[in-house]
């Protein structure tokens, strides 16, 4: 396996990095990984995956704007840090200005535990009502997800794993 930056865990202490590298030198995040997270979440259409934001939506924001898409995108970067996008695409209809909120979710993330799409959904709902990633927002995600920051270190070890040119774990779970 080559050698990963740890791009994706910065800002993290320093033990903790020092403890991630030796875990990545050893070949150890795959099986510590799939030891906590042992199976994906089989959510593996666009259809399902609307229906579970909406419902974690119904449960935590019930008077945000409503979606008109989620899906799965496979041209979403993961490596370039896009996990998932949130965005509002303006229409003109009329004389009125009309705004159609849309959530996509990298195509990655289709073989991957339930906790980390769950993590990532959160991260997009909650900028239906926090732009910026501030502490407002961190709390939010925090309330509907209460290990969302471990949930986060988790997942950005399975992308410097990744990255690192490691298998992808789940996706052969899932695979007909």
């Amino acid at each position: 396996m080559a050698a990963a930056s740890l791009h994706y865990l910065q800002g993290y202490p320093p033990e903790t990095l020092a403890h991630v590298q030796q875990m990545l030198l050893q070949q150890q995040v795959g099986r510590w990984l799939l030891n906590k997270y042992p199976q994906a979440h089989g959510l593996r259409t666009d259809g399902a995956l609307y229906a579970h934001v909406q419902t974690l939506k119904q449960e935590f924001l019930k008077g945000s704007e409503p979606l008109s898409k989620v899906a799965y995108d496979s041209k979403l970067q993961v490596m370039k840090n896009a996990l998932g996008t949130h965005t509002a695409v303006s229409r003109v209809q009329g004389s009125r200005l009309k705004a159609k909120r849309e959530i996509r979710i990298a195509a990655l993330f289709r073989d991957a535990p339930h906790e980390f799409l769950r993590m990532i959904v959160v991260h997009e709902l909650a900028h239906l009502r926090e732009r910026a990633h501030d502490k407002a927002f961190y709390q939010l995600c925090t309330y509907m997800e209460p290990d969302y920051h471990q949930i986060e270190f988790e997942l950005r070890v399975y992308l410097t794993h990744l990255e690192g040119r490691g298998e992808r774990l789940w996706a052969e779970a899932l695979s007909p």
